[in-house]
């Protein structure tokens, strides 16, 4: 099966510093993987060079599109997310004082804008406008109603509690239809509960839409329960991946990153 994500070599320097030192993976379609490892490894430079926000040094960065093989490796943001990569940040950025509602219909802006003709058929409410709007206005409200906010989708996104807001950013990527989801650290700042729930979320969208998903987390509760398969990063090299019994067991990894487990050290 062609993997929906592969990187290959990628390397990114600032400077004298090397934050990523030719690392390689493949994310595979209807699949979960990780990315992790301690602070300054690498992790989010990655994912910034996977989305467009920096130019890699050197190496591949490679989306499948049904058959066809896109370069992402030096596109800027706008184009890599038109060809089907979302995310989300590790800060929420959600439109704060648009309605829950308003934040899917805009992270579906794109389709809209080419039902209405680039405006035309939207001023005139012309009917293949209306049928868009009214697909928009559905898909929304589904995905709201599977995180539980459908009542909440009038109100102002910043009146929403921490969890909610972490569970609208996501479902807003999901809205934009991509054929991968980046998400940077979707537990930060969650309560084990929540955590749980978010992880849930995850799976069942991954499994719903057959969708791949690529994530930074650093609470290893959600890393082991979701993922497919993991990636270990540390000072910018891939020093371990496989799936999360393998992981949990990588001397590597312990040693960098997980520590030993209590038994273990008593």
């Amino acid at each position: 099966m062609t993997p929906v994500l592969s990187i290959d070599g990628l390397t990114m320097r600032f400077g004298g510093l090397t934050a990523i030192d030719s690392v390689s993976f493949e994310v595979r379609p209807a699949a979960i993987t990780a990315l992790i490892g301690p602070n300054g490894a690498g992790k989010t430079t990655l994912f910034n060079c996977v989305t467009g926000f920096y130019r890699p040094t050197k190496g591949s960065i490679r989306l499948d599109r049904g058959g066809s093989q896109v370069q992402l490796a030096g596109l800027p943001g706008h184009r890599i997310a038109r060809l089907g990569v979302a995310r989300t940040f590790q800060n929420i950025r959600l439109f704060a004082k648009m309605t829950v509602l308003e934040n899917l219909l805009v992270a579906q802006h794109a389709e809209l804008m080419r039902a209405s003709l680039f405006s035309v058929a939207g001023i005139l409410g012309l009917p293949r406008y209306r049928r868009a709007e009214a697909k928009a206005i559905e898909t929304a409200r589904h995905w709201l109603d599977r995180v539980g906010l459908i009542t909440r989708a009038n109100d102002p996104a910043d009146t929403l509690p921490y969890g909610d807001q972490r569970r609208l950013e996501i479902v807003r990527a999901v809205c934009t239809g991509p054929r991968l989801l980046c998400l940077d650290e979707p537990a930060a700042g969650l309560n084990p509960r929540e955590s749980a729930d978010l992880a849930a979320l995850i799976r069942a969208i991954s499994a719903e839409l057959d969708l791949a998903v690529l994530l930074i987390e650093h609470d290893m509760s959600v890393v082991m329960g979701v993922s497919d398969h993991i990636v270990v990063l540390d000072y910018g090299r891939k020093i371990a991946e496989g799936g999360p019994a393998a992981i949990r067991a990588d001397k590597a990894v312990i040693a960098a990153y997980l520590g030993e487990p209590e038994d273990a050290v008593a």
